[in-house]
């Protein structure tokens, strides 16, 4: 659903996912300040890639994108549920906000994020509607988290020297076949 008056939430949902895209101007000559930026949250623990511990847990993804030879910034994330539940998580999720400062400080129209009130004016005044927003995959992050440590905790079940026994039964068999696939 794209914003409209009615209602201050922008971007598009598939089931329980949000998105959004921000657009913002770079400062002049603040490119390079910023690329720094973006490379210093690229190594924050849990910005790192391979790291998943992002503040924010419902987000799926997020990314930084300079173009226009710097001079533009795109900032493209998808998240589960409602886009005020997200606003609000980012507000109030100390080391997201403090990261972000340092990246915001480089475009226009940031006069710091002293508020919620602040941090939803600023999104909004960068959004731009998706026209299209497609996913390959069912499920909120919690539900992925967990459908990986079952799968783990499975693989360790047909690992076990005893699970041959046990794993004979033919209620068993549904999760046989998924574990061969």
């Amino acid at each position: 659903m794209a914003a409209d008056a009615e209602t201050t939430e922008p971007g598009m949902r598939v089931g329980p996912t949000s998105e959004f895209s921000l657009f913002f101007r770079v400062l002049d000559g603040q490119g390079p300040s910023l690329r720094a930026a973006l490379l210093e949250l690229q190594g924050t623990p849990g910005y790192r890639p391979g790291d998943y511990g992002m503040a924010i847990q419902t987000i799926h993804e997020a990314r930084f994108v300079l173009f226009d030879d710097d001079t533009r910034l795109a900032f493209i994330t998808s998240f589960d549920g409602p886009w005020d539940a997200y606003m609000e998580d980012f507000f109030t999720s100390g080391p997201t906000l403090a990261l972000f400062d340092v990246i915001f400080r480089h475009v226009e129209g940031y006069d710091g994020l002293p508020d919620l009130a602040a941090v939803r004016a600023f999104v909004l005044g960068a959004e731009q509607p998706a026209a299209a927003y497609a996913r390959n995959y069912p499920g909120t992050v919690k539900e992925i988290r967990k459908a990986q440590r079952v799968s783990a905790a499975f693989q360790q079940v047909l690992d076990h020297p005893q699970a041959a026994e046990a794993l004979a039964h033919p209620a068993l068999q549904p999760l046989l076949d998924e574990a061969a696939d």
